[in-house]
């Protein structure tokens, strides 16, 4: 076992925006209740609401790298690659699952503009029959134009949609993009002692029960 290792993992280049996290163990970065293997395994809540968050603070098309600080030397010499792996099959995950909700919500604002185009005409209609039944120059206007502003009101959802809604959605699915091929790199900070890597994933496939405190918060520089 090799333990005098400074740092594993990709090289990443000064052209990336770095985003840098602290953690005592890798396992700490993975939800511990979700019995998937660790390959397909969610990121805990945290560490993905940390990531993503300071990956939204860099330009769009800033290449995006993560660089994560380990409070103990190394592990097993593929440590670096299972967890890159990982981390970009759930990022991929995460991109697939928002283009589907974008699909779903293209779906929901066609219909939304049928049913509206729909009542609109129908509006304008019974707006023109009833102002034909009525007499008086007023009434007459009021009553049209009250038929009219329902139709429009009726228009509200699918215009919401088709104009502000759905690219948002596109740039999130975008950001997991460049987080699910982002460059991984471990810096050793040999904080622990020599076999602690014995306890963290992906070092050993079944971990015993641990009683220690909850994980100390993620780090930024």
């Amino acid at each position: 076992m090799t333990t005098e290792r400074a740092s594993a993992g990709n090289t990443i280049s000064s052209k990336c925006a770095v985003i840098e996290v602290r953690v005592t163990e890798l396992r700490q970065l993975f939800n511990a209740i979700d019995p998937s293997p660790f390959l397909v395994r969610d990121l805990d809540p945290k560490a993905e609401e940390f990531i993503v968050g300071w990956s939204k603070d860099y330009p769009p098309a800033a290449k995006l790298a993560l660089l994560i600080y380990l409070d103990r030397p190394a592990g097993l010499p593929n440590e670096a690659a299972v967890l890159q792996e990982a981390i970009h099959e759930y990022f991929s995950q995460r991109a697939l699952a928002t283009r589907r909700r974008l699909r779903q919500l293209f779906s929901i604002g066609r219909t939304s503009l049928a049913i509206g185009l729909a009542f609109l005409a129908l509006s304008i209609v019974a707006g023109d029959f009833v102002a034909s039944r009525l007499k008086g120059g007023g009434i007459v206007q009021i009553v049209r134009e009250s038929f009219l502003i329902g139709g429009w009101v009726a228009m509200w959802r699918p215009i919401q949609i088709f104009l502000y809604d759905w690219w948002p959605i596109r740039r999130e699915a975008k950001n997991y993009d460049r987080l699910a091929t982002m460059p991984v790199q471990i810096k050793y900070m040999n904080d622990a002692s020599p076999d602690a890597w014995r306890r963290d994933w992906p070092a050993v496939p079944d971990l015993p029960k641990q009683k220690d405190a909850s994980p100390p918060p993620f780090q930024s520089s």
